[in-house]
């Protein structure tokens, strides 16, 4: 397994050793003990898996603290770009974001920690996207970040006619109006 760093602290990518032969292949998407020889000290409790069609747009969504999460994303099957923004009030990259593409062939990962606004857009025709959380989810303290917001500057990779949100990610608020404890 690789550490990969995203130049945004503690927010990384991770490429896991796959094995590949005629048959096919094997990976080890979570392995607890190898994460701790990266120093990383999780304690996954929740697994989540979403569904989506191209051009889909989901995100950008947090909780806030003490409810906060800590995901580990991976793509099942199709293609994905995975964003996050710091929302960490003291950081030297508060407000930036980091994007990289997830898929069933690159197999990489993204760890976002807790303070990371997290979103993905749609770029095969279907995706299955699992990730693992550390928290479980607690519908009072969710909240967001408008997906379009100009100043973050986002390409989602996503014709604007293409794209698919819901009602409830259209009326999230731009990054400076957003209520947010990290």
């Amino acid at each position: 397994m690789k550490l990969i760093e995203t130049g945004i602290k503690d927010l990384y990518v991770i490429e896991p050793r796959v094995f590949n032969d005629d048959r096919g292949y094997f990976f080890e998407s979570f392995n607890k003990h190898n994460f701790q020889n990266l120093n990383l000290k999780l304690d996954f409790i929740q697994d989540n898996e979403s569904f989506s069609a191209y051009g889909v747009i989901r995100g950008l969504h947090y909780q806030l603290a003490p409810y906060a999460q800590t995901k580990l994303l991976r793509v099942v099957s199709g293609k994905i770009l995975d964003v996050a923004v710091d929302l960490r009030k003291d950081s030297p990259t508060f407000g930036q974001h980091y994007s990289v593409a997830l898929s069933s062939d690159n197999k990489l990962q993204l760890l976002v920690p807790k303070g990371f606004a997290h979103g993905f857009s749609v770029l095969s025709k279907t995706v299955v996207v699992n990730y693992k959380c550390d928290s479980y989810y607690n519908k009072e303290s969710e909240r967001g970040v408008f997906y379009a917001d100009p100043e973050l500057n986002i390409d989602w990779g996503v014709k604007t006619g293409d794209a698919i949100v819901s009602d409830k990610d259209k009326i999230l608020p731009n990054l400076k109006d957003a209520n947010y404890n990290f």
